[in-house]
């Protein structure tokens, strides 16, 4: 088995279920110690325990993205425990309100998925970058989605939000690219997550329009998206940054 992150440090946010718990054990078969880092903390345990179960070597770290001081101190625990974060996967996120025309969402909704989506980000960013630069060197992937390089209709914060994880990885990359930092976004389809199970009952029309507006007429699966992760942060990507990476059975190559 290829072991090519042994000896380093992965963070996962959102890593409690669906893709980030994917990423994480993609990145514990890699040989990687892996900081699992969610709001919740039965998600999060339970994967921690399927790396240890696998053999890996992860422990949890209790946070929510949007709350500036709760990332700091997750980050800083994090260095504490390993003495360093070579890979950060920003993944943690929400739908919010997908069905709602844009004059009539609330300011509720808009400022929650605009905390988590983009300021969750930017506040992980923040304090990754830092530990990355003083260690020499590392990779950054942050979660967007096809929403963040298409519009969609009645999902104005989300696709905002997404928008804006683009154009944040963009500058974060330009900002880094001399101090040996890479920094790129997965862009996903369609793919079989909790998230999306949430979606079909509050809007199953628009989930099965996209699934079958796919050209490869199938969901993706959280691993397919996890391989793409763990593979823009490795030496075979080293030339790849500021990328924004579809990774969406062909949606948005029409």
């Amino acid at each position: 088995m290829d072991r090519w992150a042994t000896g380093r440090v992965a963070l996962v946010t959102g890593a409690g279920s669906g893709i980030g718990r994917s990423v994480a054990q993609a990145f514990a078969a890699k040989g990687a110690a892996v900081a699992v880092c969610d709001v919740d903390a039965t998600g999060g345990n339970d994967t921690v325990a399927a790396v240890i179960e696998a053999g890996g070597d992860a422990r949890f770290f209790e946070c929510d993205v949007s709350v500036e001081r709760q990332v700091e101190s997750m980050v800083a625990a994090v260095v504490d425990a390993w003495g360093r974060v070579d890979f950060a996967h920003n993944n943690a996120g929400i739908d919010g309100d997908v069905r709602t025309r844009l004059a009539d969402q609330s300011t509720h909704n808009w400022d929650r998925v605009i905390a988590v989506n983009l300021a969750g980000v930017f506040h992980c960013m923040r304090q990754e970058l830092p530990v990355m630069v003083r260690q020499g060197g590392g990779s950054i992937v942050n979660t967007a989605s096809i929403a963040g390089l298409r519009g969609f209709a009645k999902a104005a914060p989300y696709v905002a939000s997404k928008f804006g994880v683009n154009g944040l990885t963009r500058v974060a990359a330009l900002d880094y690219a001399v101090r040996g930092v890479r920094v790129n976004s997965v862009c996903p389809g369609v793919v079989e997550t909790t998230m999306l199970g949430e979606a079909v009952e509050t809007n199953p029309e628009m989930v099965e329009a996209l699934a079958a507006d796919t050209p490869m007429k199938r969901l993706g699966q959280p691993m397919e998206i996890a391989a793409a992760v763990v593979w823009l942060c490795s030496d075979e990507a080293s030339f790849i940054t500021g990328q924004n990476f579809a990774v969406d059975g062909g949606f948005t190559a029409k």
